[in-house]
């Protein structure tokens, strides 16, 4: 009987420990399952901003500057095209010997920087007088001045202090051999022509304001 029951016994405890193993065993799946899902994680989508995304065309954006670069060559050559002599400045009288010149006067530094420029023609007698405030070494060179001339640098009693044959259309710098205020430009060879060489005195150059006090 013995046997029998612990027999029995032995049975039980089996069946037991196969149910607390099934118990068990639901438990870790239920938890491995339910309890701690997998968490994947993703990386962001980046946007792509490439010019090619944006809609760039090389080959359009190159047509755009040649375009651009078109028009300014038009615009400057437009304006260069408009360019022209100033208005004739006012007109006095200087006397060199026998002859009368008819000489216009550029005073402001407007008129000085345009002087004869883009001037084509010239009469015999005439000229142009620059007047400046105070005397300097002064330099003038022929920059779209398409006339040949002879530039005389005068001192404040009128005579001729030095002079100076210009050719059109360049710039290279002709120089006063001294300070001086005043400057008369001539059809070129005027002055030999007839004669005239430094230490000869026109007469009629107007007084500045200071030599004036």
């Amino acid at each position: 009987m013995k046997n029998v029951f612990e027999t029995a016994d032995a049975r039980q405890k089996q069946a037991k420990k196969r149910s607390l193993y099934l118990i068990n065993e639901h438990s870790e799946s239920v938890f491995n399952t339910a309890a701690a899902p997998q968490i994947v994680f993703q990386r962001p989508v980046r946007r792509e901003t490439s010019k090619q995304n944006m809609g760039y065309d090389p080959i359009k954006a190159l047509l755009q500057r040649s375009i651009m670069a078109l028009l300014c060559l038009l615009t400057a050559v437009s304006v260069m095209a408009q360019e022209g002599p100033q208005p004739r400045l006012p007109v006095i009288e200087l006397t060199a010997g026998m002859y009368v010149i008819q000489a216009e006067v550029a005073q402001t530094m407007d008129e000085q920087s345009m002087g004869l420029m883009y001037r084509r023609s010239m009469g015999v007698n005439e000229g142009m007088l620059f007047i400046y405030d105070n005397p300097q070494i002064r330099c003038f060179w022929m920059r779209n001045t398409p006339l040949p001339l002879t530039i005389a640098f005068i001192a404040d009693d009128g005579s001729i202090v030095n002079l100076k044959d210009m050719q059109p259309e360049t710039e290279k710098s002709h120089c006063a051999a001294k300070p001086v205020r005043y400057a008369l430009e001539m059809n070129q060879g005027w002055f030999e022509k007839r004669g005239f060489k430094p230490g000869f005195k026109l007469r009629g150059i107007p007084l500045t304001p200071a030599i004036a006090q």
